[in-house]
């Protein structure tokens, strides 16, 4: 006699799951904050240079004994100060988006964290340890979060679209 219902599915695979699923999040959120660490720097760098450049102009107004005027324009170029500061501006836009984007990748690592533990405490069996992860991973919409990985939410409505039964 055969038995048809696959194979046995068991507690302690869906919490090593849990477990690669929020290691895998970290290792993404090393690579953001290594990301974001960069343009820090490269802001950091646009803005000496900002600053170079106006301390340059400030400093090339001679004169003594006279009343200090305000520097004209003269040769500074103020289309290349405006662009640097677009620029500056721009790249601190996406170091913020990139904070973001970590903290809810840091969020949902915690909650594979915590689902883990809570399966190696109260799983009663392999299917319904299935059934809390697949839960889990449809409220937390975490396919957004792997593009490089199939989820078991993908997975199982895969199986469910291939197999109409």
């Amino acid at each position: 006699m055969s038995d048809d219902s696959g194979p046995e599915l068991v507690v302690e695979e869906f919490i090593d799951y849990c477990h690669t699923q929020a290691g895998l999040l970290s290792g993404r959120v090393e690579t953001m904050r290594d990301e974001a660490d960069d343009l820090l720097s490269e802001i950091d760098e646009e803005m000496a240079e900002l600053r170079t450049r106006l301390e340059e102009h400030a400093t090339g107004v001679e004169g003594v004994g006279g009343p200090s005027t305000p520097a004209g324009p003269g040769d500074v170029d103020i289309d290349a100060l405006e662009a640097l500061e677009d620029d500056v501006k721009e790249k601190q836009l996406l170091v913020e988006a990139k904070q973001t984007r970590m903290q809810a990748f840091q969020d949902l690592a915690a909650a594979y964290t915590d689902l883990g533990a809570e399966l190696q405490s109260d799983a009663d069996d392999g299917t319904a340890a299935l059934e809390r992860v697949v839960q889990f991973e449809a409220d937390h919409d975490a396919p957004a979060y792997f593009e490089e990985r199939q989820t078991l939410v993908e997975a199982a409505a895969d199986s469910s679209a291939a197999d109409p039964d």
